[in-house]
């Protein structure tokens, strides 16, 4: 107990993420190296969410109907695309504002690497906390050919460094 206590006691808060004052409106931001999406995860999500479209666990029935095999449920496409942008954007903490604009351009099928980048559209300090500002980004994912599967703009209260600190 008393090694856990020092090592604790060591131990330093390590700042995560970029805050409001770190950003600049039209600053472009590429997320790290990407996600390849598998079968196994289509499917696990989409019968864990409940998502009973056949596209998205029948291979025969999305070939019946023009695909090449299952389809990604657009809804994972867009929680992995949203997620890889946590790091670079919304990390440093604060509440999640909503999604808006949110289209799905292309199917993404399983197989395919999934990456991303988002352009800062507007920051503003929030008018009820002086420690926090509010953040708009414009996030976009793109399939391994380099085609604009989905984007979105997303909005997020996000901490500003505080003065004399």
């Amino acid at each position: 107990m008393q090694d856990a206590q020092a090592m604790l006691d060591k131990a330093k808060l390590w700042p995560k993420g970029n805050g409001l004052d770190d950003m600049q409106v039209g600053q472009v931001f590429e997320h790290h190296w990407g996600r390849t999406l598998t079968d196994a995860d289509n499917i696990a999500f989409t019968t864990n969410t409940l998502h009973f479209n056949p596209l998205y666990f029948n291979a025969e029935y999305a070939r019946a109907h023009g695909h090449p095999g299952m389809v990604l449920n657009p809804m994972l496409v867009f929680l992995t695309v949203f997620g890889m942008s946590v790091e670079d954007l919304s990390e440093s903490g604060g509440a999640f504002l909503g999604v808006e604009d949110l289209t799905f351009h292309e199917p993404v099928y399983p197989g395919d690497t999934l990456t991303s980048r988002s352009t800062v559209l507007e920051l503003r300090p929030s008018n009820s906390r002086t420690d926090a500002g509010i953040a708009t980004w414009h996030t976009e994912g793109f399939n391994a050919a380099g085609a604009r599967v989905i984007d979105f703009k997303r909005t997020n209260m996000i901490s500003r460094k505080v003065q004399g600190k």
